[in-house]
């Protein structure tokens, strides 16, 4: 069974961090273009920031610029966000993806492409 799964989600004061983590079973996630999503209630999920299967190259949604830090273990066929600096406008629900082809990992968040979803992790960020 082909699976992605989020881990690290959970609740932190404002300028705190986390770490997600997503996993993956069933297929190696080096051969894929990751990303990672967010959807907050009453909003569109949006691309919060993608990672090259080919040359790491990565983007970042100008929200978390600075902030956030996508990028892999291929030895724990892991991908992670790590998020500092948090601030309530983070709270959501966060989504991995994976997809094989995308004309760029900045498409990949964009348009919102994933061939595999994780079933969401919620963070939230409040004092």
């Amino acid at each position: 069974q082909l699976q992605l799964v989020e881990s690290g989600g959970g609740l932190v004061q404002p300028g705190g961090s986390l770490r997600l983590s997503c996993a993956a079973s069933g297929f190696t996630l080096d051969a894929y273009h990751i990303g990672w999503f967010r959807q907050a209630p009453g909003k569109e999920r949006e691309g919060v920031s993608c990672i090259s299967s080919s040359d790491d190259s990565t983007y970042y949604a100008d929200s978390v610029k600075g902030r956030f830090t996508i990028f892999r273990d291929n030895a724990k066929n892991t991908v992670y966000l790590q998020m500092n600096s948090l601030k309530p406008e983070d709270t959501a629900v966060y989504y991995c993806a994976a997809v094989r082809i995308t004309p760029s990992v900045r498409a990949m968040c964009v348009m919102r492409l994933g061939t595999y979803w994780g079933q969401g992790n919620q963070v939230t960020v409040s004092s």
